[in-house]
Formats: structure tokens, sequence, C-alpha cells
């Protein structure tokens, strides 16, 4: 049995034993990364150093433009992978129709979780760590395999050393 079936198994395994379990699983692949868009800008907002300031914004949006829609859209063009739910024909808690490599919600949270971290470690953890239970939950609820947040996860990765590349250092 594979690494992405094996672990799919065992995430998915868990659904339908609670509602509660449900919910959180529901609520972390759906609706936290919405959470972590208003710490975002908290985050942004609470930067009194303008140059900072839009130094923080353009690695977050430059980050977020490569990662999920330059270079998961182009994977995703050339490779169509498609979802357990299809594959396994087994009734997920919610429903995609995108492709399934690389994970758009990865690619696109972890990138913003990774730019928030170059900015500030101490709120980065907790992004990283957010973006982490978005990740798996999105494998619980039946949406994802395990490689498709592994790859968002790089892609993310990647898009913001690129990013942190280009852009100029000059913020102090």
């Amino acid at each position: 049995m594979s690494f992405d079936l094996s672990v799919f198994n065992f995430l998915f395994s868990f659904v339908g034993r609670s509602r509660f379990l449900d919910f959180l699983g529901i609520f972390f692949a759906e609706y936290f990364p919405y959470i972590l868009i208003i710490l975002t800008v908290f985050l942004f907002l609470k930067e009194k150093n303008w140059k900072k300031r839009i130094y923080f914004f353009s690695l977050v949006i430059l980050s977020l433009i490569l990662s999920r829609g330059i270079i998961t859209e182009s994977i995703r063009f050339f490779y169509q992978r498609p979802r357990p739910f299809a594959v396994l024909n087994i009734n997920s808690l919610l429903h995609d129709s995108d492709p399934s490599f690389p994970s758009g919600h990865s690619s696109a949270y972890f990138a913003l979780a990774f730019a928030v971290y170059y900015i500030n470690q101490k709120w980065g953890r907790w992004f990283l760590f957010g973006a982490l239970l978005m990740g798996i939950a999105r494998v619980f609820v039946g949406v994802h395999w395990p490689t498709d947040i592994l790859g968002g996860i790089i892609i993310a990765f990647i898009s913001v050393l690129i990013i942190k590349k280009i852009l100029p250092k000059s913020y102090n």
C-alpha cells in the first residue's frame, strides 16, 4: 500500500465517528484559512514602519501569486490528479472540482505562513502550525492526498525564497 493511501485511509477512518471531530475537520479545512487572512491583515496594520509594511505586503502578495497563481496552476494544467473521493468512490465531508495535486490551499497558506515567519518568527510559527492543521484537515475530510499537501508546502517554500531574493531588503 502506498504512503498516500496509507496515511489517507488512517486519517479518513476517523470521519463519521464524532460530529465534533467532523466539524473540526470541516472548520480547519474550509474556514480556518479566513482566520489566517484576518491575522495577516492585523499584522500588516500593526507594523508602524511604512517601508517594512510595504516589504511585508509585497513579500506576501508576490509569494501568493507565484506559489498559488503561477506554479500550482501550471502544474495542474499539465498534471490533473484526481481527488481521493473520486478515486476511492467515498463520501467525503467536502468536495472540490479542481485537480488534487498540488494542494492550492497548502501552496497559498504555507506561502503566507513562510512569509509571515520571515517577518515575525513568533507569529510565523503559529501560522505554520495553522497551515499544517489546515493541510491535515483537508486530507481528513477527503479532498486531498497527503502528497498534495507536501507538494503545496514545497512550492510555497520555494516561492517565498524566490520572492525574498527578488525584493530589495532596504526596509529599516
